[in-house]
């Protein structure tokens, strides 16, 4: 491995910090599209859970309403 930095050319450090910055600012843009990916799918998950539970208090509001006209 130390062979290996001993043959690869040395970038200036002027020319290097520009490949540096472009690496952080595409790793940040990343994360970025990441977490709205992920905030998107958060807010999604939410509205089924809460259409989901609106659905099970109405079938148990039928069937309590069902009991009551059966007894």
């Amino acid at each position: 491995m130390s062979l290996l930095f001993a043959v690869a050319p040395e970038l200036p450090l002027g020319k290097a910090g520009k490949y540096v910055a472009a690496a952080y600012i595409v790793l940040v843009a990343l994360i970025l599209v990441y977490v709205t990916i992920m905030a998107t799918r958060a807010q999604r998950l939410e509205r089924e859970l809460a259409e989901l539970r609106r659905d099970v208090e109405a079938a148990r509001a039928a069937a309590a309403e069902e009991t009551e006209h059966v007894a």
